[in-house]
């Protein structure tokens, strides 16, 4: 087992929410380069990290703080600067990753994504699941409708880190679930509710927001 500790996130960025809110955009094309292992870090943490340490409360809301979702993290070659291509698993008490399959992988996410190519072409996929019986132990069948609003919270924080990161990434829900749980190697009972692919973006698709991505990349 290789666990990777992540750099310490930070809270304060070059974007305010407003800001961040107004340049988030679904992003389709990426530039061929790697993300920072900084840049992960502050994107699983926005996800799933703890922001409250006393209660081991984490960045998005959960019902009843049963926690359902589990964050993966689909590298490609040369997809992070100084991580191997593989499939990582986070781990949100420790703010690290765990590395569980070596290899790159983007090829069979983009065959399960339906052939969706900004999956083959970003460096990085994140992919969350959920184990629906964390929530629906306590609140029977409508913890089902929970886990999908929670799954919704995350999907919004980590458009918003990526933006104020200066990156892009488009929420999947079109795939083959079963594919999925074969290439993360997940038990049966977790299912996989979206992909994010996530990369430097080609282009903004608004011209009038290109004073504030200067901005961004300045400062990031």
């Amino acid at each position: 087992m290789v666990i990777i500790e992540l750099p310490f996130p930070k809270f304060k960025g070059v974007l305010t929410v407003e800001e961040a809110i107004w340049l988030r955009r679904s992003i389709r094309e990426f530039e061929d380069k790697p993300l920072t292992i900084d840049q992960l870090s502050q994107i699983l943490w926005a996800a799933q990290g703890i922001s409250y340490p006393p209660d081991e409360f984490r960045t998005a809301p959960s019902a009843g703080a049963t926690y359902p979702l589990e964050v993966y993290v689909v590298i490609g070659e040369n997809g992070v600067e100084g991580l191997k291509a593989g499939i990582y698993h986070y781990l949100p008490k420790r703010h690290a990753i765990e590395l569980r399959i070596e290899g790159d992988f983007r090829e069979r996410l983009y065959r399960a994504c339906l052939f969706q190519s900004w999956v083959l072409k970003a460096p990085v996929n994140i992919v969350i699941t959920a184990v629906y019986r964390r929530t629906t132990r306590i609140y029977g069948e409508r913890g089902i409708r929970y886990v999908h609003f929670e799954v919704g919270h995350v999907g919004q924080n980590i458009y918003l880190q990526a933006t104020a990161l200066g990156l892009g990434t488009v929420a999947i829900g079109a795939f083959y679930d079963e594919e999925i749980k074969k290439i993360l190697r997940i038990e049966k009972d977790e299912e996989p509710l979206y992909v994010f692919p996530i990369g430097v973006p080609k282009y903004w698709p608004r011209s009038n927001t290109e004073e504030i991505i200067q901005y961004i990349k300045s400062n990031r």
